[in-house]
């Protein structure tokens, strides 16, 4: 007969035993259905030329039901002006001597050959020439946008070592917030380094993006050290994992967010890695546009987290003399 004191231990081990697949099949499910159900979802695309040639166009595109938001455009400069700012991820162009695709492969290679397949089976089945310019075509060093999507996991776990760090040393209040701004600029400068200066796979102002990769590393490690000071060694676990079973997979840097299924394309906009990713793209390749909904939004975690380490930290030092709080990452002693 197994006596009391062993119960404990073996409801661990059953939990243990059934936490493991619980999360493989969490992690599969967050890389692999995204992936596997990747296609054009309200993808802005503009449309430029008279009403009256353009009707065409926008009737083959919306056979593609759900797959495309039309943008109309009077002129190819309207149009160019709008792929630029990155109101839309390309627009077709319709010429008198044929149909024009303007792409812009530097905001997804992805996007931009899709484009090409789509507006290409359009042009011959009227019998109509395409030609395509790469408006923002992506850097020559790493024209199919790798280097840029390979940057998200190394950023989001730079973010949660640092949190992990500074909880673990025992950093509280102002010491911790100090030492996450500081770890943060310093990512941001030595990313930077690397991606531009060395390997050259982003361009644009230097100290931009240099801005954006510390920005984005504060988001993640603000967010891990803010639920540790207030939750405890669970709040590292809840951190790390949301960053990378939700941001990383639901990020869009391989592809864009719009070619996720939803709301997995939302969603990941809303997490540091995917506003990151976007981040990057538009102080690198467009000279900073439609960078304000990203900037805000890595802004919000940034200051939620170094809120909540300042919180913490407050709360546990009104605990009563005999009843103070253990060490965040320590575990007290039985």
């Amino acid at each position: 007969m197994p006596t009391a004191s062993a119960a404990p231990h073996t409801r661990r081990r059953l939990a243990a035993v059934l936490l493991v697949p619980l999360l493989a099949a969490l992690a599969l499910w967050a890389f692999a259905w995204p992936a596997a159900r990747t296609a054009p979802h309200d993808l802005p695309l503009g449309v430029a030329g008279p009403a009256s040639a353009t009707a065409g166009v926008e009737r083959q595109l919306a056979r593609h039901e759900g797959a495309f938001e039309v943008h109309r455009y009077a002129d190819e400069a309207a149009a160019r002006r709008a792929v630029e700012d990155r109101t839309v991820y390309g627009a077709v162009v319709v010429a008198d001597r044929g149909l024009r695709l303007l792409t812009a492969s530097a905001a997804s290679p992805v996007v931009a050959q899709l484009l090409q397949q789509a507006v290409a089976g359009q042009g011959s089945a009227a019998g109509t020439p395409v030609r395509t310019v790469d408006v923002v075509p992506a850097p020559e060093h790493d024209p199919r946008g790798a280097a840029l999507t390979a940057s998200v996991l190394p950023l989001a776990l730079a973010g949660i070592a640092a949190g992990s760090a500074v909880t673990l040393a025992g950093l509280r209040a102002s010491r911790a917030v100090a030492a996450l701004l500081a770890v943060a600029a310093l990512v941001g400068l030595a990313a930077a380094g690397i991606a531009d200066s060395w390997l050259g796979v982003i361009t644009g102002n230097w100290w931009a993006q240099a801005g954006a990769l510390g920005l984005a590393t504060l988001a993640v490690s603000a967010c891990v050290a803010g639920l540790a000071a207030l939750l405890g060694p669970a709040g590292l676990g809840v951190g790390a994992g949301v960053v990378m079973l939700l941001g990383n997979p639901f990020s869009g840097a391989a592809s864009a967010p719009q070619l996720l299924p939803e709301p997995v394309g939302t969603l990941g906009q809303w997490l540091p890695p995917g506003a990151g990713a976007t981040l990057l793209r538009s102080v690198s390749f467009f000279d900073g546009a439609a960078a304000t909904g990203p900037v805000l939004t890595l802004t919000w975690w940034a200051a939620l987290g170094l809120g909540a380490v300042l919180l913490g930290a407050a709360l546990r030092s009104r605990l009563p003399i005999g009843r103070s709080a253990p060490e965040p990452g320590l575990t007290p002693a039985g």
